[in-house]
């Protein structure tokens, strides 16, 4: 009775932490949702039926230096009936950005980040033996297994180490291609970071497990140009460093989900000596923006409307086919974008 009382423990932790998922062939995901908007969204991401859903960040908008503050708009938000359902059928994991972090565009010089971070996964019922609660940040990984293949999901956190960005001070040329105000600048240095060097080494680990696809998931989108607002691309040494650690890993089977812009779209990043990074994002469950930015990547998109994104993997295919689609809030498909896992891998 003993043995089998142990044994149902140490099932249910790795239940916990995601290693004993299997068949998950659909997953829902979205950013930028404010706790004051009914977000019937989530109503219409239970109606698809997704084994998953990702949450990229901006999951409410704290926007706040007091934790009573951010406390209060997290209990917001699980009120909140259609969140409650999504809660109920769907399973959830979740990153932040910026605004659930704790502040606009900010980064490891938050004070309050500490705080912010048990507020977080105390909301996203992270285990209380959950390795996540004992390293700084909140990335972490899931591995989940269907038909014999394995899909990795890696949860970055590009807030936590993250220096402060660059302000835009006229300093390109070419600046009369953009139709608005450009807020920061790219890093033309090395020495400055937006992971932090204890998040890539366990990023390197990661990609060298052993995986078919690989949905690495970022609050700020990887695969666009510079566009002037916050992005990888403020980064560009990051985003190399990222490049050349896949090559590296031989990782094969990346693609990135990501939020923030308040717009859906699919970009694709060519680069050489690898295959191409997809960057699939669903940003705006109740956000909207007026405009997209500038982006030489894109193949799908922009959305400008409340939407949640939709990837489905058919892995009965011996070369399992990827569909990645965006349904608004009317529940219109407005994109559909297949490739087959062999186009992304070495």
């Amino acid at each position: 009775m003993k043995h089998i009382s142990f044994l149902a423990i140490i099932l249910f932790i790795f239940y916990l932490n995601g290693f004993t998922q299997k068949n998950i062939s659909k997953i829902a995901f979205g950013s930028c949702g404010s706790e004051e908007h009914p977000l019937p969204v989530f109503d219409l991401v239970v109606k698809h039926k997704p084994g998953l859903f990702i949450f990229l960040g901006d999951n409410i908008y704290g926007d706040t230096e007091n934790m009573d503050t951010l406390q209060h708009k997290y209990n917001m938000l699980a009120a909140k009936p259609s969140f409650q359902n999504l809660k109920q059928h769907v399973n959830i994991i979740a990153t932040w950005d910026d605004h659930d972090f704790g502040w606009n565009d900010a980064g490891r010089h938050y004070p309050y980040k500490k705080e912010s971070k048990e507020i977080f996964l105390n909301f996203f019922n992270e285990p209380v033996n959950s390795a996540r609660r004992n390293h700084d940040g909140i990335y972490t990984s899931y591995m989940y297994e269907t038909h014999g293949k394995k899909l990795q999901i890696i949860l970055l956190d590009n807030r936590t180490f993250r220096d402060d960005l660059k302000k835009y001070n006229g300093e390109f040329i070419d600046d009369h291609r953009y139709f608005y105000e450009l807020d920061y600048a790219p890093y033309q240095q090395s020495d400055s970071t937006l992971l932090g060097a204890a998040q890539w080494a366990w990023l390197e680990n990661e990609l060298q497990k052993p995986a078919d696809l690989r949905l690495v998931c970022s609050g700020s989108q990887f695969g666009i140009e510079y566009n002037g607002y916050e992005a990888w691309a403020n980064f560009p040494h990051e985003q190399k460093k990222f490049l050349e650690l896949v090559k590296k890993t031989k990782a094969s089977g990346v693609m990135f989900l990501t939020g923030d812009v308040h717009y859906g779209e699919i970009s694709k990043l060519e680069e050489p000596g690898m295959y191409p990074i997809y960057d699939f994002t669903s940003s705006g469950l109740s956000s909207t923006w007026h405009f997209a930015t500038p982006n030489k990547n894109r193949i799908e998109g922009p959305i400008m409307d409340n939407h949640f994104g939709l990837l489905t993997i058919d892995w009965k295919k011996r070369n399992p086919v990827i569909k990645m689609e965006i349904w608004d809030t009317n529940d219109n498909q407005r994109v559909e974008h297949s490739i087959r896992l062999k186009e992304i891998s070495f």
